[in-house]
């Protein structure tokens, strides 16, 4: 079997990606990144996703809050008034260009070819790097950037798929969605606060789909 690595969070979406790259006959290896994040619930989650799908799971450390200019690694306020029109002050500076660069470098050390990220552009938040833009135009700067030379290849199965969507074929491939974390602003003990925009858009996709919600929400 052919490696490719995932990029992984140990949301929803990431986690539905790496059933979808097993599905296709990779051998996936994922990839998480501690970028200075709120929390490290989506790590923790993203651990055991990883151990009950079976695929090995690599962590890399790196600072974006010295960064800042983002709620997930800034002293900001998350919004909790519904879905943001526009660009929401969730959105990281370049991050899934960063993050890309840094799949790109574990795929040339594994001899991998492919990567995959659940970026999605139909219930989504608005973010500039979830566009089918940003993914081309990512593959062609692999295809240029390495020692390798390629030909890589960017997949995001889930990128013009609704929330409702990516829960019935998550289901069909039995993503364990009751280990995934979504969450922007959790409680201390990491149950999901149910407001911000990421638990919208997770809530509406089970109920659209017609699958109930293993989501523990906190009672604030």
């Amino acid at each position: 079997m052919r490696p490719a690595v995932v990029l992984f969070s140990g949301g929803l979406d990431s986690s539905t990606c790496l059933a979808i790259a097993k599905q296709d006959g990779f051998a996936p290896h994922a990839l998480s990144v501690r970028y200075g994040q709120r929390h490290a619930f989506e790590l923790e989650a993203a651990g055991r996703v990883a151990a009950a799908l079976g695929v090995p799971l690599k962590i890399v450390e790196l600072d974006l809050r010295s960064i800042g200019g983002s709620a997930l690694t800034d002293d900001i306020a998350v919004p909790k008034e519904g879905l943001f029109a526009g660009i929401p002050v969730t959105y990281v500076p370049a991050r899934n260009t960063i993050l890309l660069g840094i799949a790109l470098g574990y795929a040339e050390t594994l001899k991998a070819r492919d990567i995959y990220i659940g970026v999605n552009a139909i219930d989504y938040s608005g973010y500039p790097d979830c566009r089918p833009a940003f993914i081309e135009a990512f593959e062609k700067l692999a295809n240029v950037a390495t020692a390798a030379g390629g030909p890589y290849e960017v997949h995001a199965p889930l990128i013009r798929l609704s929330k409702a969507e990516i829960v019935k074929l998550g289901t069909r491939l039995h993503v364990p969605y009751r280990l995934t974390h979504s969450c922007y602003d959790p409680d201390a003990e990491g149950r999901a606060c149910g407001r911000c925009d990421s638990c919208r858009l997770r809530a509406a996709g089970f109920r659209d789909a017609g699958v109930p919600d293993p989501t523990p929400y906190s009672s604030r």
